[in-house]
């Protein structure tokens, strides 16, 4: 072998050796991409494939680009985001009102152990009713509209908050509590600077599941009595035998649980914010 053939394997090995740094960096960054959407990818494939095929009826699933291609008729008709609107709005209040009146609770019933004792059989068996078979009782008390809406979710939603926030302020890391003590932390401050901050995932985390709960029981509330909405949507298309406007309102609400649940976990980060600064 010649110099200068040694020279330009060198110069080729060098080559290489440069480029495979670039692209694990390419795969590092995009490999959370890929991992998070292969498998919908796949299913959505499916779904394209499946009824085109006749493996599945169409009239009972069509291809997902017609519901698509539908879905963004409807919405640029003006009909879709009045839909979207009203759902939210309704998901949202009993959500809102379900933080709102969960969140002290939870506090109180984690913070206050002789509190917690004599209300949680009660809670208890609150917990465990059925909210559909109260369906009846909430239109006998507030009617038929968005009073009823509102209740119904406020009663699903409230309950994975609570316990989300008794657990977050209950198991707090002993450590955290015992070195507050040690410094002589005073118990107001104790509660305001290690209790309240140590449990806020567990509460977002209940708040996460609340968010899901809400949305599934929106579809359930606007059966009833609605006249708009996107479960009223899903509903009246049934009825109508518009299937494909059914699967556009029963993916807008998969969608809008997703961005959610996002916005939860983005919430999260920001509110704890203070475990990295400590981590790095």
């Amino acid at each position: 072998m010649t110099i200068q053939t040694a020279d330009r394997l060198d110069e080729a090995d060098l080559g290489h050796g440069a480029a495979r740094p670039l692209r694990q960096a390419v795969w590092q960054g995009i490999e959370p991409v890929v991992k998070n959407s292969v498998a919908i990818v796949l299913f959505l494939l499916l779904w394209e494939i499946a009824p085109r095929l006749g493996l599945i009826n169409r009239t009972f699933l069509p291809p997902f680009s017609e519901i698509i291609a539908r879905g963004v008729d409807y919405a640029l008709a003006g009909k879709l985001l009045p839909q979207i609107l009203v759902s939210v709005g309704r998901a949202a209040g009993g959500f809102g009102l379900g933080v709102v009146t969960a969140v002290p609770l939870g506090i109180l019933l984690g913070w206050y152990k002789p509190l917690e004792a004599y209300l949680n059989p009660l809670l208890q068996l609150l917990r465990q009713t059925n909210p559909v078979s109260l369906f009846p009782a909430f239109i006998l008390f507030f009617g038929i509209g968005y009073a009823t809406n509102i209740a119904i979710i406020y009663w699903v939603v409230v309950w994975p908050i609570l316990l989300g926030t008794v657990n977050g302020v209950r198991h707090v890391d002993p450590a955290l509590v015992k070195y507050a003590r040690s410094v002589g932390l005073p118990s107001r401050k104790l509660f305001t600077k290690v209790i309240l901050p140590a449990s806020v995932p567990s509460i977002i985390t209940g708040m996460r599941l609340a968010a899901t709960y809400s949305f599934l029981m929106l579809v359930v509330s606007e059966m009833v009595g609605a006249s708009s909405g996107l479960g009223y949507l899903i509903v009246n298309a049934q009825y109508l035998m518009s299937i494909h406007l059914l699967y556009v309102g029963v993916i807008v609400l998969a969608l809008l649980g997703i961005a959610s649940n996002w916005a939860l976990v983005g919430l999260e980060r920001r509110l704890t914010g203070w475990k990295q600064d400590i981590q790095s």
